[in-house]
């Protein structure tokens, strides 16, 4: 089934959309910024498509039939101004596609999460890389239950910023704005993928600052923490943007009967002496190489299941536990703060 889509904030992680979009084939009938410098930026990639200042612009333009309801809005705005679309989209019956973090509050957050339970809409939070090659793989074999009795976990994000990087988006490094740094940022994906292998921690332990860019930012740009999942399953987190060069995301899954490891593909080594290798897809995009592979099949996904009964298997609810773990780092690190 051919669908239609509308784009709402034209900024940098927007050019993945517009990517599977067109690859897709999916109708592009709107697209939508609040700065008409986002607006010029989408028109050189979608020329001729129909710009609006807000998506309250857009919504009045389909009531007054000057405009092609479109089938799913991705919302790609920054990180606070996610809650006041998608929540205009979904009062408005339109089914929804939204970038991660949920919002950068877990009081917006929550807003959308009642809404989307509230709305016939559907909706989905990026979070592709589920759909990497390597977590798909992994959580087979969790599944399958190869590793044996499940003892624990340990993820690491150590990646490289320069202060170029927030000057040119000023809102990055503000509490107000991003909701936090590293971990709300950079390494949410991460843990998504933790607490999707070893479920949504029950208990959480961390600590964040602001190491290399002090002065340069107000939020963390290093943070560790350690988890407590079901059963007593612990995980430990290590994540900074200080190095000098980007290293390959890790998570490795420890069992009774084995290793498995994610770095640039999956690794699993049995406690018998087999192993097994599960190479990462690869795929050519205008985005960066650490976004993921996998925002297309994401999008392609949600595109194909917007008859289906069940809730999108991604939603907003699913999108809270992550931002659970996060902003529990973050009370742990600043008692007393709002940066909860």
């Amino acid at each position: 089934m051919t669908t239609s889509a509308a784009v709402v904030g034209c900024g940098d992680v927007s050019v993945v959309h517009f990517e599977a979009i067109t690859a897709l084939g999916i109708r592009l009938v709107a697209v939508v910024d609040t700065e008409p410098a986002g607006l010029q930026r989408a028109a050189a990639v979608a020329p001729g498509v129909p710009g609006f200042a807000s998506v309250a612009e857009m919504l009045a333009a389909i009531d007054q039939g000057r405009l092609e309801r479109p089938d799913v809005v991705h919302v790609t705005t920054p990180h606070h101004q996610h809650a006041e679309p998608t929540l205009a989209l979904l009062a408005a019956g339109l089914h929804v596609i939204q970038e991660k973090p949920l919002a950068n509050s877990l009081t917006a957050a929550q807003s959308i999460v009642d809404a989307a339970a509230s709305s016939s809409a559907r909706s989905g939070i990026c979070f592709q890389n589920r759909y990497n090659a390597s977590s798909q793989a992994l959580k087979q074999v969790l599944e399958d239950g190869e590793l044996g009795e499940l003892l624990g976990g340990c993820a690491s994000v150590v990646w490289a910023r320069t202060p170029d990087y927030y000057q040119a988006r000023p809102w990055r490094g503000r509490w107000d704005q991003a909701g936090g740094g590293l971990l709300i940022n950079q390494a949410i994906h991460t843990l998504d993928l933790l607490q999707w292998f070893l479920g949504e921690p029950t208990e959480v332990a961390g600590s964040a600052a602001t190491l290399r860019y002090r002065g340069v930012i107000e939020v963390e740009d290093s943070a560790n923490a350690w988890f407590t999942h079901r059963d007593g399953i612990s995980s430990t987190f290590v994540g900074s943007l200080t190095n000098a060069v980007h290293r390959d995301v890790e998570i490795e899954i420890y069992g009774s009967q084995g290793v498995a490891t994610i770095a640039d593909g999956l690794h699993l080594r049995l406690a018998d002496g087999r192993t097994r290798e599960v190479p990462e897809r690869r795929a050519a995009s205008g985005g960066r190489s650490y976004w993921g592979l996998s925002h297309q099949l994401f999008i392609e996904d949600f595109h194909a299941r917007l008859d289906d009964a069940e809730p999108f298997w991604i939603g907003p609810e699913q999108a809270m536990a992550s931002m659970r773990m996060l902003k529990a780092v973050y009370a742990d690190s600043f008692p007393g703060s709002h940066h909860q």
